[in-house]
């Protein structure tokens, strides 16, 4: 039985120009995640990444902080969903920038609405698949690990790929998936045990590099 360790990238750019780039704290995240790996003596077999700069950026500072030298497979399947898209396709009228915490709650609430009706088919974001592509595209990664390997497996990549992987193995709804994915935490980790077979449920969102008073305010969402 080999163990799938699936990380969010760190605090990305919400807001900005370019949301596809680390924070510097995103930075601290990624390279404190790696120094608490390697504090565990926990190794990888294997890495694999979506192909989303924020992706890249964070195994960066995990390899950073845990002195490691792996090559990471690329998984474009492992990409996030386009929000913008899923956004626009309820809400066509151009945000504002969300600079208050209710516009803050607006754009999550128009988030959750156009996931919902992406993932029943009633909508079809521009330049996004379709919700049963989007799926497929995160759990053939989670059958390449089955079928490629015994050990331990460090997969980086997004809140809805993550939730979607954790939805997939544990047979949830979509409504249930979206919730999975709108609380999940920058630098988290999740794991999945596993065998040649099937992926198991063992931990979801933890952040067990952050867990003491000295790092209570490195702990983000987006």
């Amino acid at each position: 039985m080999g163990n799938l360790y699936l990380v969010r990238h760190g605090q990305a750019s919400f807001g900005a120009a370019d949301y596809d780039n680390l924070s510097e704290l995103g930075h601290r995240q990624s390279v404190r995640l790696g120094e608490y790996f390697a504090g565990k003596g926990l190794q990888f077999d294997a890495v694999i990444t979506g192909t989303l700069k924020r992706h890249a950026q964070t195994w960066a500072g995990i390899a950073q902080g845990a002195g490691l030298t792996h090559q990471p497979l690329e998984w474009p399947g492992l990409n996030e969903y386009d929000s913008e898209a899923v956004i626009k396709a309820i809400h066509p009228t151009p945000l504002e920038k969300p600079d208050t915490p209710e516009m803050y709650r607006h754009h999550f609430r128009l988030l959750r609405d156009g996931l919902t009706q992406w993932m029943n088919g009633v909508v079809s974001p521009q330049g996004m698949p379709c919700y049963d592509d989007f799926v497929r595209g995160v759990t053939s990664a989670l059958e390449h690990v089955r079928k490629s390997h015994t050990g331990n497996v460090l997969i980086v990549s997004s809140g809805g790929p993550i939730s979607t992987a954790v939805g997939y193995v544990l047979g949830t709804t979509p409504e249930t998936t979206i919730e999975l994915n709108l609380r999940i935490r920058n630098s988290s980790v999740t794991e999945l045990a596993y065998t040649p077979k099937r992926h198991m449920l063992v931990t979801y969102n933890t952040l067990p590099h952050l867990d003491d008073a000295a790092h209570a305010d490195w702990v983000t969402y987006s």
